[in-house]
């Protein structure tokens, strides 16, 4: 630090805080092992001296396989510590999905917890064999608690708050994954706002039911840190489990999409919240029935918005205390509005295809985009795509929307052939392609439908080669053994495609279809 007035910003640092603060608070609870915010600290600057020893420098990449756990929670401090860049990988994705991930990402260790062993190996071997394993177990006796306990204690300095932090990746509309570059002060930034707006504090329980690997978990491995909360790991999503642990566990805060509530909410162990819950959900509208149910159970809902580009939530659905007075069905309108920029978002625009603002009528449909802090720093190796979504100093998010009067955002439909199901993204070039290879498939079109407790499904629409035959569910299964499960369609139909007269598939024919009745085109 050159001077008393400023330091590079960097979410490691809400650790270090957290470790002379909340000393001897619990940090982490992952099964029967717990570890205080002294001891986590000790273990991240263990794990950056590890990763050291065994020849990682900075900037390198480290790749992460693991469901929310202690090690995937350390790897988020330990790993920048190291000077490394994170890259934490979807459990979810097929074995050869992963390796793309490894080899686009230049990644040439990976973290891995015993229970994805199967897959870690596999994908080492497709990589060619020479990415470098390291175990973690649950039990505590593994490689990795190995290199810990050798390792010194090491804390590399951020000098740059803007170098690169973290890469997470989304698949790409062209096929091949993209590397999201998160940097260190937006981390910092969007980590403060996480907390600010669901309120963590030091007594505060957090419940991992969001995938960590997700989006960093919104920067919530750092914003319950830097409140002192105790961070609640939860390997497997389990309905009986979640609230065993909100009945015996003093669960203040946990993070789903709206699926996943409604699952909540009709499971037989539901019941009134012993602690007043704080639940942001996003991926779509909590609708009115959820929001009644959730407020049953003694919890508020926090309606937020984001992509993979924006570190999670960079819009929140504020509410406004004079809303309170408005009908009850003029209060789930509100509700299930997208909102307007989070504390720390730079701005929330809604533009025409000339990038001009749109009217805030409520009306008029424009292409939402973003700039601020918490905005990506570009797709990793790939400057074509990100000039692409960032033409002009604003990032083009691909949803499209109106803005109310006011300035809350209300979304309506998508640019990009994008499916969101259950929280999860999927590319509709990705399934396409899987389709195209099955030797019967002639043509394809993919969509989004809508799915009353995913949000939306990938439909297939396939026409069959002259005298080809093939079950929908030979065509389910052709994807399932080359991409993960959630991209797999939940229907095929075959038969001929509505084309244009120069034979472009007319996909807006399809979805017109699938969405009759309904007031937009995105669940």
């Amino acid at each position: 630090m050159d001077q008393p007035s400023f330091a590079p910003l960097t979410p490691t640092a809400f650790l270090a805080r957290a470790a002379h603060v909340h000393s001897e608070r619990t940090a982490v609870v992952d099964g029967d092992r717990r570890f205080s915010y002294s001891e986590l600290w000790t273990r991240a600057r263990r794990l950056a001296g590890g990763l050291r020893s065994l020849g990682v420098q900075p900037g390198d990449r480290v790749a992460v396989l693991s469901p929310n756990s202690h090690l995937l929670l350390e790897a988020h401090f330990g790993v920048p510590l190291a000077g490394a860049v994170l890259v934490a990988m979807n459990l979810r994705l097929h074995p050869q999905e992963l390796a793309e991930i490894v080899t686009h990402s230049g990644s040439g260790l990976l973290l891995y917890d015993s229970s994805l062993a199967e897959c870690a190996v596999e994908v080492a071997k497709l990589t060619g064999g020479t990415l470098r394993l390291v175990e973690s177990a649950a039990s505590g006796d593994s490689g990795y608690e190995s290199l810990l306990g050798s390792a010194p204690e090491f804390a590399a300095p951020v000098d740059d708050e803007r170098s690169l932090l973290s890469i997470n990746y989304t698949s790409g509309t062209t096929g091949r994954p993209k590397g999201v570059m998160y940097h260190h002060r937006g981390a910092y930034l969007q980590a403060l706002a996480m907390a600010f707006h669901t309120g963590l504090q030091p007594g505060s329980v957090f419940l991992w039911t969001l995938p960590m690997f997700h989006c960093n978990g919104w920067c919530f491995p750092w914003a319950v840190t830097a409140a002192g909360g105790t961070h609640l790991c939860l390997r497997t999503l389990d309905a009986a489990v979640v609230w065993g642990h909100i009945e015996h566990d003093k669960v203040t805060h946990f993070n789903a999409a709206p699926t996943v509530l409604t699952m909540l909410s009709d499971h037989p162990a539901a019941r009134p919240a012993p602690n007043r819950l704080t639940i942001a959900t996003g991926g779509s509208p909590p609708s009115p029935t959820l929001l009644g149910k959730m407020a049953e159970l003694n919890a508020r809902l926090i309606h937020l918005y984001g992509l993979t580009e924006t570190f999670g939530p960079a819009v929140i659905c504020e509410w406004q205390p004079e809303w309170d007075l408005l009908p009850a069905d003029e209060q789930h309108k509100r509700k299930a509005r997208q909102g307007v920029g989070n504390v720390i978002s730079g701005g929330l625009r809604v533009i025409d295809a000339g990038g001009y603002d749109v009217p805030a009528d409520g009306v008029t449909l424009g292409e939402v985009a973003i700039c601020g802090n918490n905005v990506m720093t570009g797709y990793f190796a790939d400057p074509e795509a990100t000039a692409v979504a960032c033409p002009d100093g604003w990032f083009r998010t691909g949803d499209l929307g109106v803005l109310h009067p006011g300035g809350y955002l209300e979304l309506r439909d998508r640019t990009k052939d994008l499916i969101v199901s259950g929280g999860e993204n999927v590319y509709t070039i990705e399934v396409e392609q899987a389709i195209a290879s099955h030797p019967a498939v002639s043509e394809v079109a993919v969509i989004g439908v809508p799915d009353d407790r995913w949000g939306e499904r990938p439909a297939a629409y396939v026409t069959l080669r002259e005298g080809a035959s093939a079950e929908p569910a030979e065509i389910i299964d052709h994807v399932r053994q080359r991409l993960a499960g959630f991209k797999a369609p939940a229907r095929v139909e075959f038969g001929p495609l509505p084309k244009t007269s120069t034979g472009k598939i007319q996909k807006s024919v399809l979805r017109q279809a699938a969405w009759e009745g309904r007031e937009r085109q995105i669940n």
